[in-house]
């Protein structure tokens, strides 16, 4: 399931397109370097970022959940599994366009680190901070909107780190070059 970063089908409207008019790879469609890149293609990267997020997240939780391991333990798993998610999904896209695994695995790695980083920090410390949420069981109203709640709030605050990081190059720029 990747997800193009960086949508280049208006932008490409011949068949030899003229990579010297621009000063960088991130340069397409409006996205240049040094903050020129739009709200559309950060909250895109986003939420990139999020749905893997969320797949290993809410696994995560199911299966500390089902295993009746405590919260600790529970949120270690679904953290490291929103990882696991959020960086197949840029793994995946560039092997797909070719890359070999090392390269690949560098590139999702500068790709998504801080992107997952700020979206799990934000959305778990909602958690942790929602009353009952952390005891809530998953048939529990107040685990579900603990969390959807801190994933709306991730999204919210990671949208702009994403667009700083694309504007000056860093983050899912690097994944440009590959779609």
């Amino acid at each position: 399931m990747g997800m193009t970063v960086m949508d280049h089908s208006a932008h490409h409207t011949s068949t030899a397109h003229d990579h010297s008019a621009h000063p960088t790879r991130a340069g397409h469609a409006g996205h240049q370097m040094g903050g020129g890149v739009t709200w559309g293609a950060a909250a895109k990267a986003t939420l990139h970022c999020l749905t893997g997020c969320a797949i290993g997240e809410i696994l995560g939780m199911v299966i500390g959940t089902a295993l009746m391991w405590g919260n600790v333990q529970t949120m270690i798993l679904a953290i490291t599994l929103a990882f696991v998610f959020g960086y197949s999904f840029t793994l995946f896209a560039v092997r797909k366009a070719g890359l070999d695994w090392k390269s690949a695995v560098k590139v999702a790695l500068a790709a998504d680190t801080v992107s997952i980083a700020v979206m799990e920090l934000v959305d778990n410390g909602i958690i942790a901070l929602t009353p009952g949420a952390m005891d809530a069981h998953l048939s529990d109203a107040l685990f579900w909107t603990a969390l959807l709640g801190g994933f709306a709030v991730a999204f919210v605050i990671t949208t702009p780190v994403n667009k700083w990081m694309i504007g000056r190059g860093m983050g899912y720029a690097v994944v440009h070059a590959y779609h």
